[in-house]
């Protein structure tokens, strides 16, 4: 029997320590329990070494990055020396030197990591003077603040963006002294194609980029006497909001949570999981017709908002293929707008609905025109799981001692399988606990189905329902929701179903919870959810009693005309430039007739060039170039209605040369005095 031969070692500070695999000296050191401080390493992104914060001392070679130098046996290396404690400082230094100090009052603060570095390090004293010039923050994004002032040049959001999400709405801009990190061509982040995830911002060291914060406005609303606000609360926010008051990541903190939004004033607190249940029995019912009809497949969920606005971007072919399903915060938003005014007697304009989400891009859907009608959104507010914490810290709460209280009947009620949906793989198995008893006519006696389950960014996974075996793709983080994206784009995909959620881990991963660079984290948060689906006396969408007593008191048929009216949406192509136009004719036009002609893709198959020349016409033919400037616009996001033209302001819809040159006489005679 040979024996097994000892691990190669290194010397790091006079400790032997083994080499096991590990990808870089950074790794090696913190498996020793020393944490050496970084700005620019993050475990899930490629090695970038631009902070050099995490420099050793290496016998014979000098100083180097431990984050892109790889273990070797036999190195010897020291982590703390004089000279390194000062080259760090000095790094620091320099940083905090052209930041923006206004540390109270950053939203970031108490997990920002420049601050906790310079405290680590003992600097007390900046030496160096600011050389840069204050930028203007930026607010264009409904998800994400971007403050330039407070950015230290470490690439995390860049990296994040192009390598998990694939899409590069951010990069570094600029050379040498003048270097910056921008959206394309220096516009906002909300005028390019940003997905609203937010990820960038859960990535951010410090408080250069952060979840946009609605937090004013909600307490506008509570106190106002003439507003009834309700609340809905996510699933993944139940196993992270602890973590703010000092709990263990994955410990539920249902009944504490919802008391403390009846101390703060909600009227009513409802489970989006009951939503969730009820996106389980809407969405299956649609993927069983498809399944049975040829159409349109694989079916991609859509209840993730990122998700959504990539493939309206980047596969408008493939908008079809989603599923037609509003996300859980959606439906029950529009439920409650659709039942709770008559039921409360107040008008629909004066109830609130405000969801607490674990998701950034969640704000920017709850602003979609898709959700609003005659005025009246669906969402009128989103807040974070932090900033749920902030208002409970604002409101003087000790959040630890409140005692439990229950949600709201009947939206407050839910199965296992509503709850599991912010874990990647949750959706698909939810909708597979319902997919086969509704198939095989036969009750499921185990509730879980573990083959969904899993912490790699793509699995495919095959599961036997009845007489067939489902095939089905799980995807998280966006790069690889484009991987089979294309394959579907391109009839080389046999998948039945794709469920995509675009942050790590799923919604627990969200860049709403509470900001943490440990991996186990999300582990812990997944379990959790998974547990409070084991204590759950109900683990199937189905077995929800109040959700049937809804279909059968409001809803009618699953997925029919009333069930579609309140629980279905459907999507527009954004493959387009946004907020740009290019002026045809004379300039200054600073008094004249503004008329845009979007030029976008669909406008543009639909005749709006056409429409386009004869306006030009008009204008060269009727004298009215002091009167009348025209532009070729980009987007008016009317894509279903064009070709769209807007007049002074006021947009035609489904456009005639004949309605355009009409708008613009009418135009020009009410501007007449």
């Amino acid at each position: 029997m040979s024996a097994i031969a000892a691990p190669p070692t290194l010397s790091i500070d006079g400790i032997a320590v083994p080499i096991n695999g590990e990808r870089n000296l950074l790794e090696l050191i913190r498996k020793t329990d020393i944490d050496l401080p970084t700005f620019c390493y993050h475990s899930d992104l490629s090695v970038y070494g631009a902070c050099r914060l995490c420099i050793v001392d290496i016998a014979g070679r000098g100083i180097q990055g431990a984050c892109s130098t790889a273990p070797e046996p036999g190195l010897v290396v020291r982590t703390q020396t004089e000279e390194i404690r000062e080259i760090r400082k000095i790094s620091v230094e320099l940083l905090l030197a052209n930041h923006e100090r206004e540390c109270t009052t950053c939203s970031k603060s108490a997990s920002c990591q420049l601050q906790d570095v310079a405290r680590r390090l003992g600097i007390n004293k900046v030496r160096f003077k600011a050389v840069h010039e204050p930028a203007e923050v930026d607010r264009s994004s409904p998800s994400v603040t971007r403050d330039p002032n407070k950015c230290v040049l470490c690439g995390d959001c860049v990296r994040f963006c192009s390598e998990i999400q694939g899409i590069g709405a951010i990069d570094f801009a600029h050379r040498g002294h003048d270097v910056a990190v921008l959206p394309a061509f220096g516009n906002g982040l909300g005028e390019g194609e940003c997905i609203n995830c937010g990820q960038c911002a859960a990535v951010c060291p410090t408080g250069a980029l952060t979840p946009r914060q609605e937090i004013d406005e909600v307490w506008k609303a509570l106190v106002d006497p003439t507003k009834t606000v309700v609340a809905q609360i996510a699933p993944a926010v139940r196993i992270a909001l602890g973590e703010l008051f000092g709990m263990q990541p994955g410990e539920s903190t249902r009944g504490q949570m919802v008391a403390a939004l009846k101390r703060l004033g909600f009227k009513y607190v409802y489970d989006t999981a009951f939503a969730a249940d009820l996106t389980v029995i809407e969405e299956s019912n649609e993927f069983l017709a498809r399944k049975s009809k040829a159409g349109k497949l694989p079916l991609f969920t859509s209840c993730c908002p990122a998700w959504v606005k990539f493939a309206e971007q980047y596969f408008p072919e493939l908008l079809p293929n989603l599923s037609t399903c509003k996300s859980p915060q959606q439906m029950l938003g529009a439920l409650v707008k659709e039942l709770l005014p008559q039921e409360l007697g107040v008008a629909k304009k004066n109830l609130v609905m405000v969801s607490i989400m674990p998701c950034t891009a969640k704000k920017f859907e709850a602003k979609r025109p898709e959700f609003a009608h005659e005025g009246v959104a669906e969402v009128d507010h989103v807040l974070t799981t932090q900033e749920l914490a902030r208002m409970i810290e604002e409101a003087g709460l000790r959040f630890m001692k409140l005692q439990p209280e229950s949600f709201d009947m009947p939206m407050g009620f839910k199965t296992g399988a509503g709850v599991i949906f912010g874990n990647s793989g949750g959706v698909s198995e939810a909708v597979l606990r319902y997919a086969s008893e509704k198939v095989t006519g036969r009750k499921l006696t185990n509730p879980d189905i573990h083959a969904v389950r899993g912490e790699d960014g793509l699995r495919i996974v095959e599961v036997p329902v009845g007489d067939i075996t489902l095939k089905l793709g799980i995807v998280h983080g966006l790069k690889n929701a484009r991987t089979l994206a294309e394959k579907a784009r391109h009839g080389n995909c046999d998948l039945d179903i794709i469920e995509v959620m675009a942050c790590p881990g799923g919604c627990i991963g969200g860049a709403g919870q509470p900001v943490s660079r440990n991996p186990d984290i999300r582990k812990l948060r997944t379990r959790g959810l998974y547990d409070v689906d084991k204590n759950m006396e109900l683990h199937k969408s189905q077995e929800n009693h109040f959700v049937t007593e809804c279909y059968q008191r409001h809803l009618g048929e699953i997925g029919g005309r009333n069930a579609h009216r309140l629980l279905h949406t459907h999507y527009q192509n954004r493959r387009r430039i946004a907020g740009e136009s290019i002026e045809l004719g004379d300039g200054d036009s600073a008094e004249k007739l503004c008329v845009n002609v979007c030029t976008g893709t669909t406008c543009f198959l639909k005749g709006s060039q056409h429409i386009l020349h004869e306006l030009l016409d008009q204008v060269e033919q009727e004298q009215l170039h002091e009167k009348v400037s025209i532009h070729a616009s980009f987007c008016f996001e009317q894509c279903s209605h064009g070709p769209t033209v807007s007049v002074d302001g006021k947009n035609v819809p489904s456009c005639t040369p004949e309605a355009a040159k009409n708008a613009i006489l009418q135009a020009i005679s009410e501007k007449v005095p």
